[in-house]
């Protein structure tokens, strides 16, 4: 695997003009002069990034059932294997990491001894049909979506659905189930706000939560669907689309496309100050320099 600066390194912003959400947000969410490098390669299908404490980012190479770790100090490690096809990845507000393990319908925790402990495998009595993503609120609340890709013939659950699990609970309650098929999900740190892309929908919406595991207003943020979302810490929307992420205000202005030489499937904010936009893409693992920082 190598790490170097893409030959492809010049970043094509479509920045448009439009004004900023707030008087403190930069009017460029991107660091003038960044350019895209792709720091490893060599993977099947990239996924799930999301960055611990310190800024180290993990992320998921589903076909292969590995989850990796490229560190601040630009190194990859293996961090687990044999992971069931796990996608989407998130931190609780102690820092265990919970995974989607979408071939074995499952949410799990593991710890870095490699020990993985099942969370919720069932809704119903059915299993699910494939975890793809996940959300964690500040209290250990778990949002997450539940489609499939792939053998779609017999699957488990009538639909493909957004669940929520309680902190403590082993049983999820079905919050959201009038989408084509969910898969990015995220939640605004304040706990106020649930987003939810509906990728074969090619829309993306946005929910008050008005109590744990309550939604309700849902409003159209996007008239685009996606695989990956993340926050910045002003609270604009990272959506992935084609060879681009394109980012949209809290209130769904669109204010910036930034193009990648392969397709992003998602991305995450990490490093020391949270500053570096961190893109899997295919068989790659990109990073952008940006001028904001994640709200993760």
């Amino acid at each position: 695997m190598n790490n170097k600066t893409s030959a492809l390194g010049a970043l094509m912003l479509g920045l448009l003009a439009v004004a900023p959400m707030s008087m403190a947000q930069p009017a460029s969410l991107v660091a003038p002069g960044a350019q895209v490098q792709l720091l490893t390669d060599g993977f099947i299908f990239t996924e799930g990034p999301i960055a611990d404490a310190q800024g180290n980012v993990y992320f998921s190479d589903i076909p292969a059932n590995r989850i990796h770790v490229w560190t601040n100090q630009g190194e990859l490690q293996t961090f687990r294997e044999n992971t069931n096809g796990t996608n989407g990845l998130f931190f609780n507000a102690d820092w265990q990491l919970y995974g989607c393990e979408g071939g074995a319908g499952r949410i799990t925790r593991m710890d870095a001894d490699g020990n993985v402990e099942v969370v919720v495998d069932q809704y119903q009595g059915a299993a699910f049909n494939s975890p793809n993503d996940l959300w964690i609120d500040a209290d250990g609340g778990i949002y997450f979506t539940d489609p499939r890709y792939g053998n779609e013939s017999n699957t488990p659950q009538d639909g493909y659905h957004v669940y929520y699990l309680a902190p403590g609970a082993d049983s999820a309650e079905r919050i959201i189930d009038d989408l084509v098929k969910p898969n990015g999900i995220i939640g605004t740190r304040d706990g106020r706000t649930l987003y939810v892309a509906d990728h074969l929908g090619n829309q993306t919406f946005a929910y008050d939560i008005s109590a744990p595991g309550q939604v309700d207003n849902k409003r159209l943020i996007a008239a685009q669907g996606s695989d990956g979302v993340t926050l910045d810490e002003y609270g604009n929307l990272y959506l992935t689309g084609g060879n681009n992420i394109t980012v949209y205000s809290p209130t769904g202005e669109q204010l910036a496309s930034m193009e990648f030489p392969l397709a992003p499937a998602n991305m995450t904010f990490g490093g020391p100050q949270r500053d570096v936009l961190y893109v899997t893409a295919r068989s790659s693992l990109f990073a952008l320099q940006m001028n904001v920082k994640g709200m993760y």
